[in-house]
């Protein structure tokens, strides 16, 4: 990068490194790239360093970054449409003390992955961080792998939300009028239109994104409020014959036998709620291209989406614990919604339906924020050329400087998806199941890599753990390892075990794994390189090679066996 004084008559120029940039890149650290008729801004000289040119108008702030990524979160409409997971498996037990053990885990992942970001602020996010950090000539796999799972998680986030809100609404009309009964046929058609409103949402420019996810954010934690104090105020167990809230010795001594296994394990089991629901503070790290002061704001916006996610997350689970009058009635209702059976027996029938109303509302929110995530997640990985067709998904629209191709790609892969609700409940939850597993896999595949296998390969950024990198990082790592076989449990085994009460996660997730790993064998292997930069400014000095897939070099300058420079075709770095 040339400093600001630079005199281009004279030919004297003042460089930056990449070695000079608080960042992990992928380039040798020779000089920044730079375009002599535009002076950079921070942000740019730090994308130019990663190998990127700057495409997004940087109009979010670490404000509408953190609105978007706790929109994400969605914790009401998460925790509704997960209850079945977090109540069924271990009881009130999984949801009080549960969740604190959780938390340890989930923290650690979110701090760790907000390291990441500040030394690789890159809408690939993960993806860019795993090529990198890993071992020389594994780099290629580690962001495939990486990448394939991220996206699983990503394009079934948008249309599990949506299916979660349309299930509620429908359920809200069948509290209203007992004699309705929702088909799946009305299901599909709602969940379709909610994810086709969406898609024309997430096209918009990002200024009016960044202002629409604010208000939506805005609304979630004003609707969490409410329904806590709706909750609280409005429960009615006393006219059942019940004490107003639940005794603590049940609440957090009695483990419900949800499933075929010990108490300790069932508690395990129950974290797929909390996992679930907090599976959406990766969100700042796809959008750094498009934030200020993209490796301070976004990592900050991680650790604060996971930290008040974390905090307000126990403080609904604690409530619904406290109030619940008979788990067994709340799982085997016939509403088919476990959160709105929660609600018809601890509050009037006209809390109930407001509780849901918000809920909704709040579920809403969150698919646009799932849909926006996942829409630069399509981008960044169709810009490095691991999708079919991905010149066509690359594309930025150059009215709204938005993905709007990647938006609508996502939308049709989602409606497609949907399909499977007329192959039955078990198809469909076998689909949207995966959603945490694949994107906890994602999470901490780098993590892993950063901790067990980086050896001065990573430039930590101004946002960092210091000392505590290496410890956090294996904690996450050591949550997520024994998390993965958990989640793939059944409720049921020996002969309990029925095609109805497998868990379809391993072989859904798994499936689509090994078949990316197929890919990678027969083909991908000969012509997948790693992330591609797409440069197309001039190099002061020389030229420099692009080290697709191998490891930054953080002496600040070229390694001694690094090959000489070459030249660029038309300009770009590939």
């Amino acid at each position: 990068m040339v400093e600001r004084n630079h005199s281009i008559t004279s030919g004297s120029y003042h460089k930056r490194t990449v070695a000079d940039e608080p960042v992990t890149s992928i380039l040798p650290a020779g000089d920044i790239p730079f375009d002599p008729t535009h002076e950079f801004d921070q942000d740019e000289e730090v994308l130019a360093a990663l190998g990127y040119k700057s495409e997004f108008k940087r109009e979010f702030s670490l404000f509408t970054t953190f609105c978007v990524s706790f929109a994400v979160l969605g914790l009401l409409p998460s925790f509704a449409s997960t209850l079945y997971y977090g109540m069924g498996y271990a009881g009130t037990a999984g949801m009080t003390w549960g969740w604190l053990i959780a938390m340890v885990g989930i923290q650690s992942v979110a701090f760790s992955m907000a390291e990441l970001c500040s030394s690789m602020p890159t809408s690939g996010g993960l993806y860019y961080a795993a090529a990198v950090l890993a071992p020389p000539g594994w780099g290629p796999l580690a962001a495939w792998v990486t990448g394939w799972s991220n996206w699983l998680a990503q394009i079934t986030a948008a249309p599990s939300v949506n299916y979660g809100a349309s299930a509620m609404m429908l359920a809200a009309a069948s509290i209203n009028n007992p004699d309705y009964t929702p088909t799946e046929y009305q299901t599909f058609l709602l969940t379709v239109l909610l994810m086709i409103i969406h898609s024309f949402m997430s096209s918009m420019p990002t200024r009016w994104l960044a202002r629409l996810n604010s208000y939506g954010s805005i609304f979630n934690v004003l609707a969490l409020f409410a329904v806590i104090i709706l909750i609280l105020a409005g429960t009615d167990r006393e006219s059942r014959g019940l004490s107003r809230f639940g005794k603590s010795s049940q609440v957090w001594g009695e483990v419900y036998e949800g499933m075929d296994y010990p108490a300790g394990l069932r508690v395990l089991a129950s974290f797929v709620a909390v996992i679930w629901t907090m599976s959406g503070y990766d969100s700042p790290f796809h959008l750094a291209e498009e934030c200020s002061n993209a490796n301070m704001a976004s990592p900050r916006a991680i650790v604060m989406t996971s930290s008040v996610g974390g905090v307000f997350g126990w403080v609904l689970q604690l409530v619904v614990a406290y109030t619940v009058v008979d788990v067994s009635a709340v799982l085997d209702s016939d509403l088919g919604q476990p959160f709105a059976a929660y609600l018809i027996q601890c509050v009037p029938e006209k809390i109930a339906i407001a509780v849901l109303a918000l809920t909704v509302i709040a579920g809403f929110a969150m698919g646009q924020g799932c849909m926006i995530a996942a829409s630069r997640v399509t981008f960044a990985y169709a810009r490095d050329g691991c999708l079919p067709g991905s010149t066509f998904w690359a594309r930025v629209n150059k009215h709204t400087r938005t993905p709007v191709n990647a938006v609508w790609f996502n939308c049709v892969l989602g409606c497609l998806m949907l399909l499977l609700i007329f192959a039955g409940e078990v198809a469909i939850d076998a689909i949207f199941s995966i959603g945490g597993l694949a994107a906890f896999f994602a999470f901490t595949t780098p993590i892993f890599i950063r901790v067990f296998f980086t050896r001065g390969n990573f430039r930590p950024g101004p946002w960092n753990l210091g000392r505590l990198s290496i410890p956090i990082g294996a904690v996450a790592s050591a949550f997520v390892a024994l998390m993965i076989p958990i989640l793939c449990l059944p409720a049921t085994r020996g002969a309990n075990l029925t095609i109805d009460g497998m868990n379809w996660t391993v072989v859904v997730w798994g499936g689509t794994m090994l078949i990316a790993l197929g890919w990678w064998i027969i083909s991908a292997r000969k012509w997948f390189k790693g992330p591609k930069v797409n440069i197309q400014h001039m190099m002061v000095g020389r030229e420099a090679e692009v080290l697709e897939g191998k490891d930054a070099t953080p002496s600040g300058s070229l390694r001694d066996d690094a090959p000489p420079p070459k030249a660029v075709d038309a300009g770009v770095l590939e």
